[in-house]
């Protein structure tokens, strides 16, 4: 009986153990398909109205034979995306699944844009996953029937996810938006970035019996699929590098380590595609000291691909040049703190002021606290993006606003000036003295979003979903918690170093999560003057980069050189370049946006269940009244690209360089003007528009909510999160903006 019994039992327990084996690889979960799209166009009368709205304010103020102004977001994220999906888990308060389709219904029914693209992180891309992405995005577009006239244009791409551990190794995040969608128009695979594949399959919990039992006992269904997803991206074979591109199977994984190298595999295919670098200034992951200087440099730069640049996103702005670093680098090369001013407080700086406050507070000896503030202040510099790990224990609100831009528009976490747009624009690289390179973006913005939902802007509502933001994570032991949750320690009174070599810390344990969710917002568009509605027509305006950024709402902006050499009269548009020899003329016209009306339009409330309608748009759509926002201001910036190596970069950029006032008229404001000193200073110069809307409450428009003391100093932060109260969205008065592509006039000696 004893031994029947000890057999039933082993029996159950090997049972057991096939069970959590099974669950461990995703034998009981769901692949992330791509969803249904909801067949049922916007009504015409409601595009074509559009359309005449916007012709409409440009006859008021004087625009002549206009182009349309098309509005799209061309990054955006579905849960295919490897931290999407983490973000949808119960762990971090996600919403399950977001795939493909509802990318398409959320840009067609919640924020009715007019094209958009889905740019899913190529690290995280399965040959399955690539192929269900194509169709879907041609599902989008069959619905839209008329290909000539559509409610909205899907296009595809991929985002390059480049992240390095020091300045000379780190170039960032690209976004690869190609022309067009049938299979043999476009690559047979995404191209990843080398690193942060490498990184992603480092974090990426491996089929196991923990995972399994995470799998099993979780409360929600979505822990399975999330069992499912791991075993989908567990064993996948790189690709030969030796192999041709068009040669290599369709499921091995691609990647390149540098935008050489990418550009280099573009080529390669052959296909028609727009590399838009993306998240410049944003500190989360880009290391101290970084800049965009190497990315000049031949091997590194494609002027033909890489035309666009996004000045604004969900993870804020990244227009405007700053002086102060947040680490400097001596004669040899060695990382090392500079001291606060009174615009920044680096975060190496910081880390030897809580440590000297804990090493005071012990009651030791203030010699041996200063040298323990010196030591940590070292250990900061040198651990680049993990400077905030190298004080055990420390709590986001102990480091105040340190490594932050106070006197930036909604900047970008961690600000990270050498990457900003004015710097950007401000170099030359002299490599070849006869020929210096230098960059000529054209300006866009979007969202980023990770849910879903191109074109959150339109609405300052919902934190959760609309932005990036969620609350703090709880600490845990299961696999998932363990990507997020650092482990919990003491608070010491002394500095440790970080080396990236023997650390036991991966994934999103490494950053500094809880005070960047007071940094993400709604996100912005990118409006295009477009001849058409059609494919082509947006792509051909993409390409001449007659395209400007919004900090989401739908302002109209125009920006015109008005008096271009051989034009016979023809203004050049924003993106234009031309070589004079007299002072350039311009001028800048701006219609702000249309104010919103609760909920949504009836044609949403038709297309979409109440169900589905509340899952995407969480029953708020892009409602426009007939009843347009004033336009404050016109600011102008000038930029002067250096003439020689090494001239300083600060002096070169004037932002704003004029400021024009506007009346409250809502049929907006209009300012020409002449650059005086363009003739006499004999220099290449661009210059771009900034228009500013009246305030308006935004989503974390605060940032860390500082209170600050007479000199400038942070005395003590409100980040935004689980300790929000009442006020879940963290609403702030901000000044909504457009960014006009810059107009590049070279001097042409007479």
């Amino acid at each position: 009986m004893l031994k029947r019994s000890l057999m039933g039992l082993a029996v159950l327990l090997v049972c057991a153990a096939g069970l959590v084996f099974a669950s461990g690889r995703g034998c009981f979960g769901r692949h992330e398909g791509p969803g249904d799209v909801t067949e049922m166009p916007r009504p015409s009368a409601v595009v074509s109205q559009r359309t005449v709205d916007v012709a409409s304010a440009a006859e008021t103020i004087g625009v002549e034979k206009p182009k349309q102004i098309l509005f799209g977001d061309v990054h955006v994220h579905t849960t295919v995306s490897f931290d999407a999906f983490i973000s949808s888990l119960p762990i971090s308060q996600g919403e399950g699944a977001h795939p493909q389709a509802d990318a398409c219904d959320f840009a067609r029914y919640c924020s009715a844009l007019d094209f958009w693209s889905i740019t899913d992180h190529a690290e995280g891309l399965t040959a399955r996953n690539w192929k269900e992405t194509l169709e879907s995005i041609r599902q989008c577009n069959q619905v839209a029937a008329d290909p000539e006239n559509p409610d909205t244009v899907a296009f595809v791409g991929w985002e390059w996810t480049q992240v390095g551990t020091t300045p000379e190794n780190h170039y960032g995040h690209k976004n690869v938006i190609l022309a067009h969608i049938e299979d043999d128009l476009v690559p047979a695979r995404p191209i990843a970035a080398t690193s942060t594949l490498e990184r992603m399959r480092r974090g990426m919990p491996k089929p196991s019996f923990g995972l399994g039992l995470l799998a099993l006992l979780g409360r929600d269904r979505r822990y399975q699929d999330f069992a499912t997803f791991a075993a989908e991206h567990s064993g996948l074979q790189d690709c030969d590098p030796g192999i041709p591109e068009r040669e290599l199977p369709r499921d091995c994984v691609e990647s390149a380590a540098t935008p050489g190298e990418l550009f280099a595999k573009l080529d390669e295919w052959g296909h028609d595609a727009i590399v838009i670098p993306h998240g410049t200034t944003w500190g989360f992951y880009t290391p101290p000291g970084y800049s965009w200087d190497k990315q000049l440099t031949a091997s590194q730069d494609d002027a033909d691909r890489q035309t666009l640049l996004e000045i604004y996103s969900g993870h804020g702005n990244s227009d405007e040049y700053r002086d102060w670093r947040a680490i400097r680098f001596d004669e040899n090369g060695k990382p090392y703190c500079p001291e606060p001013t009174r615009d920044y407080l680096p975060t190496c700086w910081q880390a030897g002021e809580i440590i000297r406050g804990r090493c005071l507070e012990a009651g030791m000896a203030a010699e041996e606290c200063e040298q323990r503030a010196v030591e940590a202040r070292a250990n900061a510099a040198a651990a680049g993006e993990q400077a905030h790990l190298t004080v055990p224990g420390a709590r986001p609100e102990d480091w105040l606003d340190a490594g932050q831009c106070r006197d930036c528009d909604q900047p970008a976490f961690n600000y990270r000036p050498g990457g900003s747009a004015q710097y950007i624009m401000a170099l030359r690289n002299f490599d070849d003295p006869s020929q210096p390179r230098r960059a000529r973006f054209g300006f866009i913005s979007s969202s980023d979003n990770h849910y879903a939902r191109p074109g959150t802007g339109y609405k300052e509502i919902y934190r959760h979903g609309n932005t990036e933001s969620r609350e703090r994570i709880l600490e845990g032991s299961d696999p998932v918690a363990r990507i997020f949750a650092k482990p919990v320690e003491e608070p010491v009174a002394e500095s440790r170093p970080f080396d990236y070599q023997t650390t036991e810390l991966s994934g999103f344990q490494l950053f500094e999560t809880e005070r960047q969710a007071s940094f993400f917002l709604t996100g912005g568009l990118v409006g295009v003057h477009s001849e058409g509605r059609n494919r082509e027509e947006i792509w051909q305006a993409l390409m001449r980069k007659e395209v400007y950024g919004t900090s989401g709402p739908r302002i109209l902006l125009w920006f015109d050189l008005l008096n271009p050499p051989g034009s016979r009269g023809a203004e050049l548009p924003m993106g234009g370049q031309a070589e004079m020899s007299v002072n350039p003329i311009f001028r800048v016209r701006a219609v702000g946006s249309f104010e919103q009306e609760p909920g949504c339009p009836d044609y949403a409330v038709g297309s979409l269940s109440e169900e589905r309608l509340q899952h995407l748009c969480k029953g708020e759509c892009y409602n426009p009244s007939d009843r347009r926002r004033p336009i404050t201001r016109i600011e102008l910036v000038r930029i002067r690209p250096q003439n020689h190596p090494g001239e300083p970069v600060a002096s070169l950029i004037e932002s704003p360089w004029r400021t024009f006032e506007c009346e409250p008229d809502p049929a907006g404001c209009s300012v020409t003007f002449e650059d005086p000193d363009f003739a006499s200073d004999g220099r290449d110069t661009l210059y771009y528009a900034r228009a500013i809307e009246a305030p308006a409450p935004a989503i974390n428009a605060a940032n860390l909510r500082c209170e600050y003391d007479d000199e400038g100093r942070c005395l003590k932060v409100d980040l935004c999160n689980d300790t929000g109260g009442s006020d879940g969205d963290c609403l702030a008065e901000h000044e909504p903006r457009a960014w006009s592509s810059p107009i590049f006039v070279d001097f042409a000696t007479p």
